[in-house]
């Protein structure tokens, strides 16, 4: 019986499914991660065989040849740029051997086609056209070769795998051609596209098959292919992930997603409308079998998928997934933060381990200042950024007005945007005459209310101060600062009614060391306002650290008052004064935690190691 043609085939109800890693079978079998995997189809064609065999014997009905990186540019690492044809056509010639033996005449061959490993201008120095020229080479050796379909993967670069598509195209315009792109942990390309913007371009240039592989695993491509097939319903679907986040163990690299959670996922991508299923990198035979297994299973249901709408026809205004502290403040859990302060030089090492200490001790989120006191220090938005991609860790960005126009002010919020800071902490900032740079310019042009409205009411909706469009909204959680123990109740109510209004999501309140304090206001608010007070308050927790620290703070910081019972538990604990103040603070929050949503612990003397130790007690009195 004679193999349905490719196209024909992906007509039919059940989805095509689709093989899985090739590299990282072939890195499990012995090959190192670093070699060239593309040029064992001449060295060591029985290792690649045993891949596909593998794949097509858990029931894989499309296999990829091993050429993803057999391109003149990758060839040419190995000295063997002259050899694109003879490396891709032995690709080719070992696939069709191995499909031939298995004796399954259903299973079809993808040509795979990747990047070529080199930046396109203007961003690198390769002319599109050099580009087009490599991708017809490597495309036109496969199709030769008998390939049933190419198909351009894991591309970051949008402007590339357009070049790709058009060779194909000049090369054969009717041949079947599987586009996929890939997509970082913001849902874009590493350039910036969003999903839509990509599906309706490839569309524009001719693709009739389009998806995306690698990226996060399946429950992000899950949103990308949603996105993708409602930019452009009326094309073909593939959905290829990676069996989740990889990590290094003992050497080797894992990939934590299951069987039974990819045979999940089949379905999900089934109901979405994927008519190509497979796995990229991480995924395994067993994968791809129970995947198959799921698909063939008539009993099996298909899961319900909400339609994620967009506004209006640019999808780049797709709103952003929720930051972790907008979901803890929305879901009313309590919120854990630590407040540090960038190091005095460029080396963040130190800081680093210490955050590590608070988020294994269980912080959930690191507040970072911008230059207290008016001391010199790194900018904080180095610092999140180090947080978040390094350790994991999210971030709440001090974002002070003062010495900034409203130019810079601007500028910077993008700036903080594009690093992936979404949780703002909007402050009039230290003037610096009290810091190290007396005679600095301390002007501002925006009140710390007006900052938050131009972030929530403006950047936030798409458009800039002068209503000029920012391409697409910034998705920023905001928070303002908070006096309840404030000499004047009713003008720090007054302050607070403009920050509320201007649309502050949090607020970040001043040390409490009297939680009857914290009632007084609330009940003064309800007196003036007529409603109770219901906004989240992450209370500030500075743990006192000797009997000198504790008398400056209630002498000469505004709004900071200690009671003379604490005073004299931290004098009479002498030189155990930093662990009583720990216990001073722990007790604090216990008794607060009804009243508040969250701490907002400030270690002196960057003392973080009694700031793990306060959470160790609260989570332990929880």
């Amino acid at each position: 019986m004679a193999k349905v043609p490719f196209l024909e085939r992906l007509k039919q109800d059940k989805p095509l499914l689709a093989d899985g890693a090739m590299g990282t079978m072939l890195h499990q079998h012995g090959a190192p991660i670093q070699a060239c995997f593309d040029t064992l189809n001449l060295d060591h064609p029985e290792q690649v065989a045993r891949i596909h065999q593998g794949f097509i014997d858990a029931g894989a009905e499309l296999i990829e040849t091993n050429t993803f990186s057999a391109n003149r540019y990758k060839l040419a690492e190995q000295g063997m740029e002259q050899q694109v044809a003879a490396v891709n056509k032995a690709g080719v010639d070992l696939a069709k051997r191995v499909v031939a033996a298995s004796f399954r005449e259903n299973v079809y061959i993808a040509g795979a086609v990747g990047p070529l490993g080199v930046r396109l201008k203007p961003y690198g120095r390769v002319r599109p056209e050099e580009a087009r020229e490599a991708f017809k080479e490597q495309i036109g050796a496969l199709i030769e070769a008998g390939v049933d379909t190419i198909i351009l993967e894991t591309f970051t670069d949008l402007a590339e795998i357009l070049e790709a598509l058009a060779a194909a195209r000049e090369i054969d315009p009717e041949f079947p051609v599987i586009c996929q792109m890939t997509f970082a942990q913001d849902d874009r390309t590493l350039l910036g596209h969003l999903a839509g913007r990509v599906a309706r371009d490839l569309r524009n240039a001719g693709a009739r098959i389009i998806g995306v592989n690698c990226s996060g695993g399946p429950s992000q491509i899950s949103r990308v292919l949603q996105s993708m097939r409602q930019a452009a319903p009326d094309l073909i679907f593939s959905a290829q992930p990676n069996a989740g986040f990889p990590e290094s163990v003992n050497g080797r690299v894992m990939y934590p997603a299951t069987v039974d959670y990819f045979a999940d996922y089949a379905l999900t991508f089934k109901a979405i409308g994927a008519q190509i299923i497979g796995g990229c990198c991480g995924t395994t035979p067993e994968h791809i079998a129970a995947m198959r297994q799921a698909l063939d299973d008539n009993a099996r249901s298909l899961p319900y998928i909400p339609l994620i709408e967009t506004n209006g026809e640019e999808e780049d205004a797709l709103p952003e997934r929720p930051t972790e502290l907008s979901d803890h403040l929305n879901r009313g859990q309590f919120v854990v933060s630590v407040e540090m302060a960038p190091p005095r030089s460029y080396a963040p090492q130190r800081l680093l381990t210490a955050a590590e200490l608070l988020r294994d001790a269980g912080a959930d989120i690191i507040n970072v200042a911008d230059s207290p006191t008016a001391r010199m220090r790194m900018s904080p938005w180095a610092i999140c950024h180090l947080l978040q991609s390094r350790l994991g860790v999210e971030s709440i960005l001090h974002f002070p007005t003062r010495g900034r126009n409203l130019l810079r002010v601007q500028g910077d919020l993008l700036a903080a945007h594009a690093l992936g800071l979404r949780n703002l902490f909007v402050v009039m900032g230290d003037p610096t005459h009290i810091g190290d740079y007396p005679d600095a310019m301390d002007n501002y042009d925006v009140v710390p209310s007006g900052l938050i409205e131009l972030i929530t009411q403006r950047m936030n909706k798409g458009i800039d101060q002068a209503g000029n469009s920012i391409g697409q909204p910034t998705a920023f959680t905001v928070g303002a600062a908070l006096n309840m123990c404030a000499n004047d109740l009713d003008h720090e109510i007054k302050v607070l009614r403009r920050k509320l209004k201007s649309g502050a999501d949090f607020l970040l309140g001043q040390a409490v060391f009297e939680p009857e304090r914290i009632e007084r206001f609330y009940k003064r608010y309800e007196e003036i306002e007529g409603k109770p007070f219901d906004v989240p308050v992450l209370m500030g927790v500075m743990p006192l650290y000797s009997l000198k620290h504790a008398q400056y703070l209630h002498n000469e910081v505004p709004g900071v008052i200690i009671p003379d019972s604490i005073m004299k538990r931290i004098e009479d604990a002498g030189e155990n004064a930093p662990q009583e103040g720990v216990r001073v603070a722990s007790e604090l929050l216990t008794q607060m935690r009804g009243m508040i949503q969250g701490a907002y612990i400030i270690p002196a003397f960057g003392h973080y190691d009694l700031a793990a130790e306060i959470i160790d007690n609260l989570r332990v009195r929880a």
